[in-house]
Order: structure tokens, then sequence, then C-alpha cells
């Protein structure tokens, strides 16, 4: 495991951003953890949040003219990665989406500026693919090229049908999906972490039972994990 990752995982764990137990995710799916990244929300956390996303853009050697971020986390991530990459000289435009459409002044659902050539994603987790899809449209409609998308965690879970949600994206859209971790590299840290080994069964089983079920209980009604009652 990379530094960038590692340094991004201690960091989800500290601000609490990352949690483990029993969750109902917006797909309908029961989950042994759950990520919100608006629980790094100060900050010297944002900070070294948005160094962990520069650090995996740079390794992933995605070239790119203006930044995306999808509301309403993406916005504070896309602006905070922006800020670390002119630190470094290096000076990206940023587009944003409103979730409604504006109907005065300006007008239109883009804030900042106009996406423009090659567009690059930033969101925090990946999990159906939904917004993913969206902002992709969204950038296409405003004859701009997405070239790729980036999160923090890749949940890596089935799409609408058996592929990932992120496979689904790179089929779909011929773009490059890629993330800070995904659930694997969760599994790796959580063995190897004493204080959290605990939560290594129901990570592990879950990632089997992922393998087995698909797509999930809201894009196909009556889809059940092994198990599920």
């Amino acid at each position: 495991m990379k530094n960038y990752q590692k340094s991004f995982l201690n960091l989800a764990i500290e601000s609490q951003a990352l949690q483990f137990g029993e969750f109902t995710l917006k797909s309908g799916r029961q989950s042994p953890y759950f990520f919100n990244a608006a629980n790094m929300l100060n900050g010297s956390n944002l900070y070294q949040l948005a160094k962990c996303y520069v650090d995996a853009i740079s390794d992933n050697n995605i070239d790119f003219d203006c930044i995306y971020g999808p509301a309403y986390k993406g916005i504070f991530l896309a602006s905070m990665v922006a800020t670390v990459f002119s630190e470094q000289g290096k000076y990206y435009p940023i587009s944003f989406n409103r979730k409604e459409e504006k109907d005065h002044g300006e007008g239109g659902n883009i804030i900042g500026a106009s996406p423009n050539g090659k567009v690059l994603i930033i969101d925090d987790v990946l999990s159906a693919g939904t917004a993913g899809r969206e902002s992709i449209n969204s950038i296409i409609n405003h004859k701009a090229s997405p070239c790729g998308f980036i999160v923090g965690l890749d949940r890596q879970e089935k799409g609408v049908s058996d592929k990932s949600a992120s496979q689904e994206l790179k089929n779909e859209f011929n773009i490059e999906v890629t993330s800070i971790v995904n659930l694997e590299s969760l599994i790796a840290y959580v063995k190897d972490d004493s204080s959290l080994t605990n939560h290594f069964e129901s990570l592990n089983n879950y990632r089997d039972c992922l393998l087995y079920t698909s797509p999930s209980p809201r894009d196909q009604r009556g889809s059940r994990m092994p198990g599920a009652a």
C-alpha cells in the first residue's frame, strides 16, 4: 500500500469519516462500513485529504485541463485539490454543478469555469455510479471531454449489471476511473491493524457477497445478498 493510501485511511478513521458497524446504503444494501467525507470538514483534514488526491492523480498520470466537482462534496474536494496543485505551479479552472438549474441571473446549472477541454471529475465515493454518470453526461452536454473520474473510496459495488460501477463507467464512456483506495485496500489495511482486525471478517464476507449479488436491491427489485432474510 502506498503512503498516500495509508494517509487517506488514517485520516478517514481518525476523523470518523470511515465508520464500521451496520449501515443501510442508498442502494439498499446492508454494509459493515460507511464513508462520509463531510466528517473531514476542517482546515487541516481538508488539506491533507487534498494532498492524497493530488498524489493519486499524479501516480495515475491523469492528463487534464479542468477540474469538475459534483455537488455537494465534490465542490470542496475539487477546490482543495486545485489549491494544492497551485502550490506546485499548476493552475486549473474549477467547475461544479447546482442540484437545480438556476432560472435567473446567469442561469444554468454550472458555477465557476465552464467545463472545457479534458475534464477531471473529483468526488468522495463511488458506489452505484449514479452520480458519476450524471457528472459525465453534464460535461459532455457542455461540449467538453470527461477524461477521468477519481474518488477517495471505490466501494467496488456492482452497478446496474454484473460489472462493478467503476467498470461500467469505463466501458460506457471510455474514461479512466480510479480511486485513492478501494474495498480491497480497506480489507488489507484492517487486517494489518491490530486495533481494527475485529472488522476484518465482516468486511471480507461483504466483499464475497458482492461477487454474487448484482444489481443492487435498488436496481433489481427482489435481489438479495446470500443469507439475507
